[in-house]
């Protein structure tokens, strides 16, 4: 498989059939924007197809894994509605590319995550993160309901209480606390995320192929039960980018104000 034509994200050949994917976008805290999110959707599909890899580690560039979506262009989405349907496109494929993909992904969350480096961080299989490294999933804050993958997952991790709590008041927990709650797989030092998530994918590569796989496939038969309940929060957020809440959540962000909601 050919991973040149890819902008954003770095690939890297590790022993035993470990890919190590690296988001990279570091001068903006590995932010998505438009590249990289079409980049996000596809490149599952195209780990899926490549024989040389028997699991994948993604970890993002310098201190950040991925500060989720680019809210220079976000804002611009507000009431454009072919941009919102080509976002509610790109998200669905994202969850969807993840679910199918049949190769074990193990996300190591070196910092912090939001939007869609949040989804691609807790939708892999196993995710390890820094035990200092704190996180929320912020759509409430900025005006737009919690769409992009929270749904189908967040109530499967840690419980429907835990996560209605934690979408609703977008509070930010720490790696410790992720992994009380079941969130991610495991928390260890920061400067040993990336360590451990390659130990853990060369266990996985060295593994029995189709044990492996079929286990996640099987699985993630969970998370094709909630495809419902997911497409329903989707629409919902992307609703939500005609909203004036949206417009002043976005805008008191970028302006670091808070925001006064009607």
């Amino acid at each position: 498989m050919n991973f040149e034509t890819y902008e954003r994200l770095l690939f890297e050949r590790r022993p035993d059939g470990v890919l190590l994917i690296t988001i990279n976008r570091p001068e903006k805290h590995n932010a998505a924007d438009r590249q990289m999110l079409a980049e996000f959707t596809r490149v599952w599909k195209d780990v899926a197809a490549d024989d040389e890899t028997r699991a994948v580690v993604i970890t993002g560039s310098g201190r950040a894994f991925s500060a989720g979506g680019d809210l220079g262009e976000e804002i611009e989405k507000l009431n454009d509605f072919p941009a919102v349907v080509k976002t509610l496109e790109e998200a669905r494929g994202l969850v969807a590319n993840m679910v199918d993909c049949d190769k074990p992904v193990i996300s190591a969350i070196n910092g912090p995550a939001a939007g869609a480096g949040l989804a691609i961080a807790l939708l892999s299989d196993i995710s390890i993160i820094g035990e200092d490294v704190a996180f929320t999933d912020g759509h409430v804050k900025i005006g737009l309901a919690a769409g992009d993958h929270s749904v189908i997952i967040w109530p499967l991790l840690c419980g429907m209480a835990k996560a209605k709590y934690l979408l609703l008041t977008a509070e930010r927990i720490d790696g410790r606390e992720a992994e009380r709650i079941g969130l991610v797989s495991k928390a260890v030092a920061t400067d040993q995320v990336l360590t451990e998530a390659l130990t853990v994918a060369g266990q996985l590569a060295r593994g029995p192929k189709y044990a492996i796989q079929w286990t996640k496939h099987a699985l993630n038969n969970w998370l094709r039960l909630a495809m419902p309940a997911f497409e329903a929060s989707l629409g919902l957020e992307l609703l939500t980018f005609f909203s004036p809440d949206a417009k002043e959540g976005m805008s008191a962000f970028l302006e670091r104000r808070e925001a006064k909601f009607d």
